[in-house]
């Protein structure tokens, strides 16, 4: 027997033996909707993560809007480098925490897969135009993603992600709906929890919850970054907010005037290094009265597991409140954001209306659809898009001055 053949009859990937008992374990996975031969050389949720990392969606992320539409300038954050910090911040407070640092890499680099073009501006006009059509999430189009959007594989639609993973994407932010009561929930949760139930009514795993709150972690502080170095704001205008300014002052009283760079980067890793430090030691006493004995523990739990203190709770939302009123509703942004809901709209009708427009694939799928399925199947093309394809197509559709294929 070779030494190859041998060593296949093995797990051989590398395993974290330190779990704690309430984190997802490999071992215990509840498996794919569709049955597959699992990997030697890398554990369910690795295989998880890799899948997300070659989709089609992931890439796309590059060319998705954070707060700054593509174009404006390359040290802005994108979908795609959000999504890299997120599973950053939520590997080093899994770790911490003796979690499955891959469910929470693989959660992170998935949150956003549902988004639009163009951010939240993108989101509000799509679900203005699917009002008559149950809505649009972008949570829920995320699950639909890997679930049906990503096809890739000869045997199944979607990525065919493990339960506890898809479980993750559709609950990191908490408890949908109460047991057996969908009716408020959103369509694309209904109907794949209707072939795979994932337990809507319950919390999600604690890697899942540290996702969540990574995210968090990761948009206040490079949206702090960010709207500085677009000249949206000064760091002197963050004096009301205590968790930001007193990074400032320390920088400053450390390091004097420090050029606009590095005092942006040396306040945000700061801020990044409080925050998860607030969650990790607030997690641990969490951890320490509930005495969880297995993940369901975390689901079945009255209340989240993985939080801010109640101190950085009301700091984050003094945080939070200030970029909105300096930031997201800035003039300039105001600008990008009207633009952005035009374009979306614009495109949205004129694809419901005239479908002959679609990509050939798309046609065909459209085809034979009712009214709300080909509404729903528009708002997937329209969601796909990135910033510069939207903006593509709108120009060839709408701009009568030239006729570009």
């Amino acid at each position: 027997m070779s030494i190859v053949t041998h060593m296949s009859e093995f797990k051989i990937y590398s395993s974290q033996p330190e779990y704690a008992p309430y984190a997802l374990n490999p071992e215990n996975s509840r498996g794919r909707l569709y049955d597959e031969k699992e990997t030697t050389t890398r554990s369910v949720y690795q295989r998880d993560r890799d899948r997300v990392i070659h989709s089609g969606a992931f890439r796309r992320l590059k060319h998705k809007t954070q707060v700054f539409v593509h174009h404006v300038g390359d040290y802005y954050r994108t979908r795609l480098t959000h999504s890299i910090e997120v599973a950053q911040i939520g590997r080093s407070i899994s770790r911490a925490l003796g979690l499955n640092e891959d469910v929470t890499e693989a959660l992170a680099l998935a949150h956003d897969f549902g988004h639009t073009p163009f951010g939240h501006a993108g989101e509000d006009a799509l679900d203005e135009a699917m009002k008559p059509y149950d809505g649009f999430d972008h949570n829920a189009q995320s699950l639909r993603v890997v679930t049906k959007l990503e096809n890739r594989y000869a045997d199944f639609p979607g990525l065919n992600l493990t339960w506890d993973t898809l479980e993750g994407l559709a609950k990191h932010n908490g408890p949908l709906c109460a047991k057996d009561d969908f009716e408020e929930i959103h369509v694309n949760f209904r109907e794949y929890n209707e072939q795979h139930d994932l337990e809507l009514h319950t919390f999600a795993s604690a890697e899942a919850q540290v996702a969540a709150i990574s995210d968090d972690i990761a948009y206040n502080s490079h949206d702090v970054a960010d709207g500085v170095r677009a000249g949206l704001m000064e760091f002197d205008q963050l004096e009301e907010v205590e968790l930001v300014f007193k990074n400032v002052k320390t920088v400053r009283d450390r390091y004097g005037n420090l050029d606009a760079s590095r005092m942006q980067h040396e306040v945000t890793r700061r801020l990044i290094a409080q925050m998860i430090g607030d969650v990790i030691k607030t997690s641990r006493k969490n951890l320490l009265t509930l005495k969880p004995t297995s993940v369901d523990d975390i689901r079945n739990a009255d209340k989240v597991t993985i939080e801010f203190s109640s101190d950085m709770r009301n700091q984050d939302k003094s945080l939070k409140k200030f970029l909105m009123q300096n930031m997201y509703r800035h003039y300039k942004v105001n600008r990008m954001s009207s633009k952005a809901r035009r374009v979306i709209g614009e495109l949205f009708n004129l694809y419901l209306n005239e479908t002959d427009c679609l990509p050939t694939e798309w046609q065909l799928a459209i085809q034979n659809a009712n009214k709300m399925e080909k509404a729903r199947l528009v708002a997937d093309f329209i969601a796909g898009m990135t910033d510069r394809f939207a903006l593509l197509e709108h120009k060839r559709l709408f701009d009568t001055s030239t006729f570009e294929l």
